[in-house]
């Protein structure tokens, strides 16, 4: 009854064990090794991927970074170019207007000096007129030729009724002209 009981070993038992402890000691000699080295090796890989993609990930930051950096100095710079090209086309504008405000100046004052030249040359034209005119309806009335001083008296009494109906200030220059002429 002794071998029917389990806690007693028996001579399969003790085989069994030491074929277990030879299959133990050959996976732990032969097996075990390689495995460990293989799986350290995949260990140190993949720390090495994982550090490799910390360090990308850095780097895209860190490249991010300039990348903002960058996008903002432009930035900056397209602020400052519009801003002066603002400021130089408000410039180029105002001198426009200055120089169309000095072109018109130039035109009225040519345009005024034109027509007081032209109301003047009038002036004397009908001075010269008035005066031939006056001498022929005197000479018709007192019916012979005056002299002329009486020429010229006659002929200032016409530009200054002219000036004072016309009121020109010029009248004195046409007045002055007629007196020089006969």
């Amino acid at each position: 009854m002794l071998s029917s009981v389990f806690i007693v070993p028996n001579g399969t038992f003790i085989a069994e064990i030491v074929a277990f402890l030879v299959v133990l000691l050959m996976v732990g000699k032969y097996i075990l090794p390689p495995l460990n080295k293989m799986l350290s090796e995949r260990q140190e890989a993949i720390r090495g991927e994982l550090a490799a993609a910390d360090q990308a990930k850095a780097d895209a930051a860190l490249a991010d970074a300039d990348r903002r950096a960058a996008l903002e100095h432009a930035r900056v710079q397209a602020r400052e170019i519009i801003e002066q090209a603002q400021r130089t086309a408000e410039r180029l504008a105002e001198e426009s207007r200055e120089r169309g405000q000095r072109e018109y100046e130039r035109l009225v004052t040519s345009a005024d000096a034109e027509v007081r030249l032209a109301r003047q040359r009038a002036l004397e034209d009908a001075a010269r007129q008035l005066g031939d005119l006056v001498v022929e309806v005197v000479e018709r009335i007192i019916g012979r030729e005056m002299d002329r001083a009486a020429h010229r008296d006659l002929i200032q009494e016409a530009v200054e009724a002219l000036a004072r109906e016309t009121g020109e200030p010029g009248a004195a220059a046409a007045a002055a002209t007629a007196d020089a002429e006969p």
